[in-house]
């Protein structure tokens, strides 16, 4: 019988040590939601704060309609319905995600696809229908996969799915575009200090800290439940942060792991030596959450040499693996302070 393995919630805890302050635009509001199947938590500081949250909300509201796959009415179910048979017209923030999802598949050779809803729904991992499929059944499924089958009608917003029983899941890019959608929501409202943390596994740290000192943001112990455990302890100004990590979604069956991050060229979770990444984004960058969302899926999958190769390769943006071996990899251009690291792992570069 195969035993399930609760999630353990956020995948980052977010450490903070704000000061008190005593203007109007520096009183902080918090206020957390279940978004997107995941607990949100929206802190800014301002007059306009209250007001920024709430608008942000409404917004996460909106996308959620759009792009979820478990929404019968969303752009993305109707894409799905139709595969095979025709193309179905969109909202342009649907065809930017997909735009943007095909740009990495190819730079990751497939690594990144989000035609991989089939393989996601066969596993069910994280659902009371969980299994591990036959090799027949992931064999089948698997023919559904491929970014390629994609075709984009720009002239009228259309996406057609070229082979019939096809399905998109945009799983791994929809909270970091949401997060960029957030920042936009707050500047209009005058926001220049907050934080935008949804579900830990995409984090936007915006602004300066009223205490001028650098944002903290722990980084899970990928085999401990979660607060009981940081691998280290990241400082970080401004910038997107998010993590993917086999500790998630998951169960154990005859001692072996099975997670949620499917490999789309195996059909089997992704095990490629990494437990967990955490990918860092310059703010300056346009995007940058969704990238940060798919480049921590991507180099899941890819392994510390071909993911850290493909970041390495990508201005303003760096990355940290964690390996099944208990090793802390670096990209070579990761510039961030890594504190508090725990004894049990070892920074290889």
């Amino acid at each position: 019988m195969i035993k399930k393995i609760l999630a353990m919630g956020m995948c980052l805890s977010l450490i903070l040590s704000l000061a008190a302050c005593s203007t109007k635009n520096d009183v902080k509001v918090d206020k957390s939601a279940t978004k997107m199947d995941t607990v949100m938590q929206l802190s800014a500081y301002g007059s306009k704060a209250t007001k920024a949250i709430d608008a942000a909300y409404t917004r996460i509201d909106e996308i959620e309609q759009m792009a979820s796959s478990a929404i019968s009415t969303s752009d993305v179910s109707k894409i799905n319905a139709a595969a095979g048979k025709e193309y179905v017209v969109v909202h342009p923030e649907i065809i930017k995600i997909i735009k943007t999802s095909l740009i990495y598949s190819k730079l990751s050779k497939g690594a990144f696809d989000i035609t991989i809803s089939p393989l996601i729904t066969l596993w069910g991992i994280g659902t009371p229908t969980e299994k591990i499929p036959t090799a027949a059944q992931i064999k089948e499924k698997l023919a559904l996969v491929n970014y390629k089958n994609i075709s984009i009608n720009d002239a009228d917003n259309s996406v057609k799915l070229m082979k019939p029983g096809m399905a998109i899941d945009l799983g791994g890019i929809a909270k970091g575009f949401t997060a960029d959608e957030v920042i936009k929501i707050f500047k209009d409202y005058g926001i220049k200090t907050a934080l935008i943390n949804l579900g830990g596994s995409s984090i936007y740290t915006m602004g300066e800290k009223p205490d001028k000192t650098l944002w903290s943001v722990g980084i899970q112990h990928p085999r401990k439940e979660r607060n009981e455990g940081f691998v280290g302890i990241i400082k970080m100004p401004q910038s997107a942060l998010s993590t993917s990590g086999d500790y998630e979604r998951f169960f154990i069956k005859d001692g072996k792991r099975y997670h949620h991050i499917l490999d789309p060229a195996t059909g089997y979770p992704a095990y490629a030596g990494v437990m967990s990444d955490t990918v860092i984004i310059d703010s300056s960058i346009p995007d940058c959450n969704m990238l940060a969302d798919i480049l921590t899926k991507l180099t899941f999958v890819s392994g510390v040499d071909k993911g850290l190769k493909i970041i390495d390769n990508l201005k303003g943006i760096s990355c940290m693996a964690l390996t099944t071996d208990y090793k802390i990899y670096k990209s070579t251009n990761w510039k961030t302070q890594l504190d508090s690291i725990d004894p049990g792992f070892k920074v290889v570069n």
